[in-house]
């Protein structure tokens, strides 16, 4: 099969994308990662603890216990509690619950092996409290406070397993939650006027700034924020052309077999699949033999 320069080209870009994702976090991760912000986020999360200082938190990193795609989850440990964030910024489903569930597990899996904590005596184990939430940066109607896996999986049957988040929309006047839930919706507004640019980003750095919304962080990281957002646009664009590139190649499979049914010569459908698809006859042939002899070897 003929390799098109545009494939070439779509190769490098997720390759310099893959690179760059190994040094670089989502604006969630990153603001988080800093222990002067990460402190103000538990404390706007448990403002009755006042005893706690930075030396008392212990980051997580979770983007090894899944695929490399969930980089902008958080967890961290303070005291007694171990603390998982998952934020659910670009679309809203319950099956976040089962990646919270996930990170939980293995959180509490490397715990106790870093610990040699003996879990098969006959003494009860001390383990930290797990606390689950979900952040979530877009606008929502219905906004229950918490939702639990029984109830949405299981339509409130006792299960073996259980797993219950705490839903965020917003945090309390200008608590760092809140900061960084109105830079988001910010962020989207300026995409929505600049598309997914680099103007879209400076613009949504310079109204934050003046509103006093995460403006120390995006004043002092603003290099780093504006990187870690066109990667993310990089990627979203890439993503595009891979689901067009997939949806295109179903069409011609679709179009071969329809084709074929019909009792159509190969050399009529090799014509069909040139002109509608707008292939060189040459890549037109070889791709209409290859799939043809693909169906005539599953019928066989």
């Amino acid at each position: 099969m003929t390799i098109d320069k545009q494939d070439i080209t779509e190769d490098k870009e997720v390759s310099s994308i893959t690179a760059k994702r190994k040094i670089k976090d989502s604006v969630f991760t990153d603001l988080f990662n800093d222990k002067k912000y990460l402190i103000q986020l538990y404390k706007a999360l448990h403002p009755e603890d006042d005893s706690v200082s930075e030396d008392d938190l212990t980051i997580i990193t979770l983007n090894k216990i899944l695929v490399d795609e969930q980089y902008n989850d958080l967890g961290f440990l303070v005291g007694d509690r171990l603390l998982l964030l998952v934020e659910a910024q670009s679309s809203w489903s319950v099956n976040i619950l089962v990646r919270g569930m996930i990170y939980i597990v293995q959180s509490y899996r490397e715990y106790i092996y870093e610990r040699g904590i003996d879990i098969y005596g006959s003494k009860p184990v001390t383990l930290p409290k797990a606390e689950l939430y979900v952040i979530l940066s877009k606008e929502r109607k219905k906004q229950p406070e918490y939702i639990s896996l029984s109830e949405a999986f299981f339509g409130g049957a006792e299960c073996a397993i259980e797993a219950r988040a705490k839903i965020i929309y917003g945090g309390t006047g200008s608590d760092i939650i809140n900061q960084y839930i109105v830079f988001t919706r910010i962020m989207d507004e300026q995409i929505g006027l600049h598309g997914r640019t680099r103007k879209a980003v400076t613009e949504a750095i310079r109204i934050c700034s003046n509103k006093d919304v995460l403006k120390e962080y995006l004043e002092t990281k603003k290099s780093e924020v504006i990187d870690i957002m066109m990667l993310l646009f990089d990627q979203d664009t890439v993503l595009d052309i891979h689901v067009k590139s997939e949806k295109k190649e179903a069409a011609i499979r679709n179009t071969i077999e329809i084709y074929k049914s019909l009792g159509k010569s190969i050399e009529e459908t090799i014509d069909v699949v040139a002109k509608k698809f707008k292939l060189k006859e040459a890549d037109a042939t070889e791709r209409v033999n290859e799939i043809w002899n693909e169906i005539e070897e599953e019928t066989l």
